[in-house]
């Protein structure tokens, strides 16, 4: 009763901390950030006023006013242990802030793109003479134009084939155009580019190409059509039959690529259409594009909605974070009725308007084509959600096949839940690591993922001492972990954890060295096996034949996967302290030397022996380092011999 009472006062006080916090805060325009126990940000939003819509969260939860909240939304709010706000002058100002926030801390009760996998853009580098348009996943360099993000990489390859073809720019890599040889390549005989590596093709020819692609995706289809034809008809009249011909089959390309897309007349113009659809936990967004009467493009993103929030709120944010980095947004977007119903319009049309460079509206068609366009989009989006969710069941169902195999194969009480694989790197003895991968319901859970760096057996390869090592070190750290309070800062989850099965790569040698470590799990009821590359051997204790099952079989599948995923991991711990070794010197031991300055010391000196051998004086002369910072050294070096 004691402990009980305690707990309960606990509780109260954190309740009524937080209840303080709520009315601290001011009643003006803002963003608001939630944080859970350990300081992680869950939540971020924005609010005419801060104190008022912080406030409608907690009600909505314990079922006050009008409307109850869902229980995401209700998990989110009992995870709040502490509130942050900062304080804006307008909605739009307070619109751009959350999204910057939401984009620093990832919120997990936030709108966002579910994939893990960054999505595909188009760049182009007009930071070079001759710029380059090619295929990336990255955006980070402001003197590059990227045109996305697209969700299909496989259409955006097919593009640039057709743009190639086209407006001829260079494939080659590298800031300037061609190759060592000093000869065009392959792509100017098959008319793929104008060679500007060997001045075929003028600087401010080859910009206009550039121009023409950027055209192209920014959906201004009438210019390329009317430039083509001009260019062709132009060379027929200067009797250049070669160059009008080649100019006509460029402008057949782009029509017989337009025809195929175009879903209505050129009066419609240039807007893009969204639809959003909303199933608990899951949402998916389509975008579609049409650029004068053609339908440039259809997008489809998988969005997680944590806090299940409704259609209005997720359109809302997932537009803000898709044109967050957009180039190109034009300047009407088509939306749901619901989206213009319950959304701050004016505000988030001004934060596009701020992004664009002009006006942008937000609009729900009635009628007509754009409400077509609409209606195919909501259909899209709907369908989206259940093929996703017939895949997910799929995927379920085939973990739960794996997971029953397993118990049978293994004569588990029951179906192992938790799996845990160790597996050891290293090079010759050196920069030895071991990793721990856990797969929970026959799925990776990464933030349980813990690495190891071997103590015992550096500058040996004995990888069954190391195996060792790490096994008795995870069992030590479960001890540890029971005697901790789950909201004590040094409780960690993954290591308090009991697993069901414990895998371990190798054969018999891995697995006799891990008996003896491993043995308080085993009388708790861990089954302990290892799992040999040369035939996906499985040994068991006290067997002295292996097991070995069938390839096709689910289970073994799962545990090729587990092993797979536990050897990448360890392999690319031991990459990173070999590397980070590699590249160590006596500069960084050095007082008062930081990155910039070591690039310094050794862009002046050229090697960390000329630094030491340097006289003060030397040292003092250093680009960049202060003379004070210069005599320290030389004192310090002279000093440690």
């Amino acid at each position: 009763m004691a402990t009980e009472q305690a707990i309960d006062t606990t509780e109260l006080v954190a309740d009524a901390s937080l209840a303080a916090q709520r009315r601290a805060l001011p009643d003006q325009p803002g963003v608001y950030l939630f944080r859970d126990a350990r300081g992680r940000v869950i939540y971020v939003g924005k609010a005419k006023s801060v104190r008022k819509r912080v406030a409608s969260h907690f009600s909505k939860a314990q079922g006050g006013g009008r409307e109850t909240g869902s229980p995401g939304h209700a998990e989110m709010v009992a995870a709040v242990e502490h509130i942050e706000c900062v304080v804006v002058a307008t909605e739009v100002e307070a619109l751009l802030a959350e999204q910057g926030f939401i984009k620093q801390y990832r919120p997990r009760f936030n709108i966002r793109l579910r994939d893990d996998k960054s999505y595909p853009f188009i760049a182009i580098s007009l930071d070079e003479d001759y710029p380059r348009v090619y295929f990336t996943r990255e955006r980070h360099r402001s003197s590059r134009a990227y045109f996305g993000p697209y969700s299909n990489a496989k259409r955006v390859r097919s593009t640039l084939e057709v743009l190639a073809k086209v407006f001829m720019f260079r494939s080659c890599t590298g800031s300037e155009p061609g190759r060592r040889s000093g000869s065009p390549c392959l792509d100017y005989y098959i008319k793929r580019c104008g060679a500007p590596c060997v001045d075929y093709v003028s600087k401010e020819q080859y910009r206009e190409s550039i121009e023409g692609v950027i055209d192209f995706l920014e959906g201004r289809f009438a210019t390329i059509e009317r430039d083509l034809e001009a260019r062709m008809r132009a060379a027929a009249a200067e009797e250049e039959f070669e160059q009008a011909t080649l100019e006509r089959n460029r402008l057949q390309a782009v029509r017989s690529l337009l025809e195929r897309r175009r879903v209505t007349s050129e009066s419609v113009g240039t807007f893009d259409a969204i639809a959003v659809a909303v199933d608990g936990r899951d949402a998916n967004a389509q975008v579609f594009q049409v650029r004068d009467g053609v339908l440039s493009d259809r997008q489809s993103f998988y969005l997680a909605n944590e806090a299940e929030r409704e259609e209005a709120e997720v359109a809302e944010e997932f537009m803000l974070q898709y044109y967050g980095g957009s180039t190109s947004i034009p300047a009407l977007l088509v939306v749901q009725r619901e989206t213009v119903a319950d959304t701050p319009r004016a505000a988030l049309a001004d934060a596009l308007s701020a992004r664009r460079g002009g006006p942008v509206e937000l609009r729900a068609a009635e009628r007509g084509e754009k409400r077509r366009i609409l209606e195919l989009a909501e259909r899209n989006a709907l369908l989206a959600l259940d093929q996703e969710r017939l895949r997910s069941e799929r995927r379920r169902q085939t973990r739960a096949q794996a997971l029953d195999g397993l118990q049978q194969a293994l004569d588990l009480d029951a179906p192992p839940i938790r799996i845990e694989c160790f597996d050891i790197s290293n090079l010759g003895g050196t920069h030895t690591v071991a990793s721990m991968v856990v797969f929970e319901g026959g799925a990776p859970k990464k933030s349980d993922y813990r690495r190891f760096k071997i103590r015992t057996t550096e500058g040996a390869a004995d990888d069954f001492a190391s195996m060792a090592e790490v096994l008795a070190r995870r069992y030590a750290q479960w001890e540890r972990q029971a005697d901790i309070s789950p909201h004590d800062p040094a409780y960690d989850q993954s290591f308090a954890s009991l697993p069901n099965l414990v895998v371990i790569d190798g054969g018999k040698g891995q697995l006799a060295a891990g008996m003896g470590p491993l043995r308080g799990f085993r009388e708790r009821g861990v089954a302990v096996v290892s799992l040999a590359k040369r035939i996906e051997e499985i040994f068991l204790p006290g067997r002295p034949a292996p097991l070995v099952l069938e390839h096709s079989t689910p289970e073994l599948q799962l545990l090729q996967r587990v092993r797979d995923e536990a050897h990448r991991f360890a392999i690319t711990h031991h990459r990173s302290r070999r590397d980070k070794a590699m590249t160590s010197s006596l500069l960084d031991e050095l007082p008062g030397v930081g990155p910039a300055r070591k690039r310094a010391l050794l862009t002046h000196f050229g090697s960390p022996e000329a630094v030491v051998a340097a006289s003060s004086e030397e040292l003092q002369a250093v680009p960049g380092l202060p003379a004070k910072v210069g005599r320290e050294l030389h004192g310090f070096l002279h000093r440690a011999g």
